[in-house]
C-alpha cells in the first residue's frame, strides 16, 4: 500500500505553527509540532495530534486537537478555549494551576461540532468524519480547557479626585 500523508501519526505543519496568531482559520488533517498555537490571541484552528507546549499562553482563540499532546499544553493559558479528545481529563491537566476542565454544554458541543464539520470539509479528515459519525459521543470524548480564571481587567488611569469623565458627541 502507498503512504498516506495526513492522518494522525503524521507531522504535516512545523513547529511554532499559529505561533502568536492573531486570527484566520487553520485545518491540518494531521500532526503539528512542538509550540502550536502559543500565544494564540484569535486564530481558529484544528489539527489531529501536537507535541510539547501546545496552546502555552494562550489569550483567545479556539483550538480542537483530535490526537495526542505532549507535555505543558495550555500552561500560562488566559484566554480562549482550547478541546482535546481524550476521554479523560489528560494527566497534564492536573498540573496546571492557570487552567481548568470546563463541562462540555450545549454550546460547546456546538462549537465543537462546527469546528469538526469545517475540518472535514475542507481537509477530508477521517478522524473528523468518524467523530461526526456518533454525534452524541462527543460531549464525552472531548475535554474543553479554558483558563481557571479570567484575568483582572484594567480599570484605566487613576483620575485625581474632582475631576469628572464628559462624554462628547
Amino acid at each position: 500500500a502507498e503512504p498516506r500523508l495526513g492522518g494522525p501519526d503524521n507531522v504535516i505543519a512545523g513547529n511554532t505553527c499559529l505561533y502568536g496568531a492573531t486570527g484566520g482559520r487553520f485545518f491540518a488533517a494531521g500532526r503539528a509540532g512542538e509550540r502550536f498555537a502559543v500565544r494564540n490571541s484569535a486564530a481558529t484552528a484544528v489539527v489531529e495530534g501536537a507535541g510539547d507546549h501546545c496552546c502555552e499562553y494562550m489569550t483567545g482563540g479556539v483550538v480542537a486537537v483530535l490526537g495526542g499532546v505532549g507535555r505543558n499544553a495550555c500552561a500560562g493559558m488566559t484566554g480562549g478555549a482550547a478541546y482535546f479528545l481524550a476521554d479523560a481529563a489528560p494527566a497534564w491537566l492536573a498540573g496546571h494551576p492557570t487552567v481548568a476542565a470546563a463541562d462540555m454544554d450545549e454550546a460547546s458541543v456546538a462549537e465543537l461540532t462546527a469546528l469538526l464539520e469545517a475540518h472535514a470539509a475542507r481537509t477530508g479528515s477521517e478522524v473528523a468524519a468518524s467523530l461526526l459519525a456518533d454525534p452524541e459521543t462527543l460531549a464525552g470524548r472531548f475535554v474543553r480547557v479554558r483558563p481557571a480564571r479570567a484575568p483582572a481587567r484594567l480599570a484605566g488611569p487613576p483620575r485625581p479626585s474632582g475631576t469628572a469623565s464628559v462624554a462628547r458627541a
